[in-house]
């Protein structure tokens, strides 16, 4: 399902100056917006052609490269913290990967489970690749588990049923998809910090959504993480990302209502327990408690 659906999205627009405009990035990543593209040029003629565009989670780039697409003139900061510039520059070596795999599962039917001797043979196949360089996990992955579930090393990998949904077609290459962009890597605070009192800065926000699986970002968040990067939106110029999965534009409108209320937990005592509800599944209850 997967690749139909990044096939399907895999759009390339010619702008006025006869440049290459992605509207979704050339390799899977999660909470890519290739849904919000369209919507997101029409914003961005909301903000003057000068400004200094600062995407703080970077994320695949797609963001900062449609912005400089349609604001040629305009400074655009991509903040490549997964460094997914690394899996842009293997595109060919994923592409070997790739057929090298469609020939092992040339007699295996699509959508449906690897047998084991073939699943032995595409680990083999994947961890000489690791051994002679390197690997997009995330990419090749998306091949061979259920859609939108990824693998980030050959241990995650050895853990899972693989199935044949290895791409039909080999990704684009896209020497293009980055150019033009001022490109860094660091945590986001920082790259805040930088640009917070630059004239004409716009802040491109798309965290990682709360609630939602973060697994292929570099990072362990918190729900204070969260709330930490809202500190960020406070008389700035902004587009801010989330889901109504999130439940942040909720919060905040609660906390707006009840601005006296503070901290409940503040001086209360706390006490964990580790659950598992599978072999691979674990979570922590938590109460609080306190005597007035």
């Amino acid at each position: 399902m997967f690749e139909s659906v990044f096939e399907e999205f895999c759009i390339i627009n010619q702008t006025q100056k006869n440049m290459k405009e992605y509207l979704s990035a050339p390799l899977p990543f999660v909470g890519q917006k290739r849904m919000f593209a369209q919507k997101f040029i029409e914003v961005l003629k909301e903000y003057p052609d000068n400004s200094i565009f600062v995407d703080l989670f970077g994320g695949s780039g797609l963001l900062s490269h449609i912005t400089k697409r349609e604001k040629p003139n305009a400074r655009v900061i991509y903040n490549d913290y997964d460094n997914y510039r690394l899996r842009l520059e293997n595109i060919d070596r994923t592409n070997a990967l790739l057929t090298d795999l469609r020939k092992l599962t040339i007699d295996c039917p699509r959508k449906k489970i690897i047998p084991k001797p073939i699943r032995e043979l595409i680990l083999n196949r994947i961890h000489q690749e690791e051994m002679t360089g390197f690997v997009d996990y995330i990419t090749i992955s998306s091949s061979l588990l259920f859609s939108m579930k990824y693998c980030m090393s050959l241990d995650e990998l050895q853990k899972e049923s693989f199935y044949n949904n290895i791409r039909k077609q080999n990704y684009f290459s896209c020497s293009d998809y980055l150019t033009g962009l001022e490109i860094t890597s660091c945590d986001y605070n920082e790259l805040f910090k930088k640009y917070e009192n630059v004239p004409n800065v716009v802040f491109l926000v798309d965290p990682p959504y709360l609630s939602t699986e973060v697994g292929t970002y570099r990072m362990n968040w918190k729900l204070s993480d969260y709330l930490d990067v809202l500190s960020v939106l406070v008389n700035k110029s902004f587009i801010y990302f989330t889901s109504n999965k999130s439940s942040i534009i909720e919060l905040c409108c609660w906390m707006g209502n009840h601005p006296d209320i503070g901290n409940p937990f503040k001086n209360a005592n706390k006490a964990e327990f580790n659950a598992r509800m599978n072999y691979n599944s674990t979570y922590t209850d938590i109460m609080l408690y306190q005597k007035e």
